[in-house]
């Protein structure tokens, strides 16, 4: 199929030379599951021309839009601590008293296997109908072996369920259970790395993250997973810097992480190492905008290093329960002054590198045809209205 008439925002780093790689009247060949050709309508080859062809009629077309880093799988609600916290309780002293991510390990230990599948399709629905194609999952909720592998195998069945493509990544290192406050280092032995082989042996984990945190792992606790990691064969993310500096960026980077995430309090020497080893700034307005944070991640720093940043929903019930890429897309220009060219390539080109994917992100030929198309006239307005979805039709391996 030919797809012409249209504004292509292809965010190809192959065309910098315009903003977003647009093409102003652009045309898109389709071959099965495949972009086959890109490029103006006018030189659209013969092959092409007389085959079906849709008429998009001047519309918007974007690479599927892609949320990077994710909990989608878990039971229960914290709409509680969203009292607490209004009411002056900070996050740390939430979590400190039994709150925050432990509450939620309670759920979700309790819940079977259906239920858990049946609450996180209605938030994956939610992001497919804002044209996601991709999204990660974390596990991290369970915290004990069998919980970790329930909710990675809810996460997989995610994927048969609907038309998108999840990438999953084992959270053991998220926070310390109950059973065992105060002996971290005996959680990661007794149940963590045992839970993490036990995962990859079964096929359910693509990456490793963890949580670096004064209330959850030191940087020499979390480089032990990521130890673990390297000998499976497995690429690590991490949680780093997000309420103070721990130094987990760095560490992060040394491992070749694929991204390091929230980076609130990453400073210069972050950056620097990120840049140097390709790792992704993960940035999530979502959980800043919750917590009402009020250090801002250094984007310009960012920016300055050539640090690639990307942007997710950070969907969870605790500190983001957000289900909308577009409006991350918003927050991430009202808040942290982020470009909307920045914003849309944070959950395009830059979220796929954040998941150490390569067959999609941008509108190039020979990449999946995984397509958004916008009832809009300009890729700006994607990150500029809110709580508005302009969304008119998806494609999903070239298919509707």
């Amino acid at each position: 199929m030919l797809l012409t008439n249209a504004t292509l925002a292809s965010m190809d780093s192959q065309r910098a030379d315009t903003a977003y790689g647009l093409i102003a009247q652009g045309a898109v060949a389709l071959d099965g599951a495949d972009i086959a050709w890109v490029g103006p309508k006018d030189q659209v080859p013969e092959a092409w021309r007389n085959g079906p062809v849709k008429d998009l009629e001047g519309r918007l077309v974007t690479p599927a839009l892609i949320d990077c880093h994710t909990h989608l799988v878990h039971g229960g609600n914290r709409a509680r601590e969203f009292e607490l916290r209004l009411q002056g309780a900070s996050y740390e002293e939430i979590a400190r008293a039994g709150g925050g991510i432990v509450s939620t390990v309670a759920a979700t230990r309790l819940a079977d296997e259906d239920a858990l599948l049946a609450a996180a399709l209605t938030r994956l629905d939610a992001l497919i109908a804002e044209g996601a194609g991709l999204v990660e999952v974390k596990s991290g909720y369970g915290l004990d072996l069998e919980s970790e592998l329930k909710m990675l195998r809810v996460a997989r069945a995610l994927e048969r369920a609907r038309p998108v493509r999840l990438r999953t990544s084992f959270l053991g290192a998220h926070a310390v259970p109950p059973e065992y406050r105060g002996r971290p280092d005996a959680y990661l032995d007794d149940v963590c790395l045992p839970a993490l082989e036990a995962a990859h042996d079964q096929g359910l984990v693509d990456a490793v993250d963890g949580f670096c945190e004064g209330i959850a792992f030191t940087p020499q606790q979390i480089a032990r997973v990521f130890d673990k990691a390297r000998e499976l064969g497995l690429p690590v993310k991490l949680h780093a810097e997000q309420l103070s500096n721990l130094g987990g960026a760095v560490l992060a980077a040394g491992y070749g992480a694929l991204s390091a995430d929230h980076l609130e309090y990453a400073d210069e020497v972050a950056a620097e190492a990120m840049a140097k080893a390709g790792s992704v700034a993960v940035v999530l307005p979502g959980a800043f905008y919750t917590l009402r944070e009020t250090q801002l991640p250094p984007i310009q720093t960012f920016r300055e290093r050539g640090v690639a940043m990307a942007l997710a929903s950070d969907c969870n019930p605790g500190s983001s329960p957000l289900t909308s890429l577009l409006l991350t897309m918003n927050m991430a220009c009202t808040l942290f002054r982020m470009t909307p060219e920045e914003a849309l390539a944070g959950v395009t080109r830059n979220a796929a590198r954040a998941l150490g994917v390569t067959d999609c992100g941008m509108i190039r030929s020979g990449l999946r045809a995984d397509l958004a198309i916008w009832d809009v006239e300009h890729p700006a307005e994607l990150a500029y209205r809110i709580a508005f979805n302009p969304l008119h039709q998806r494609l999903f391996g070239g298919a509707s």
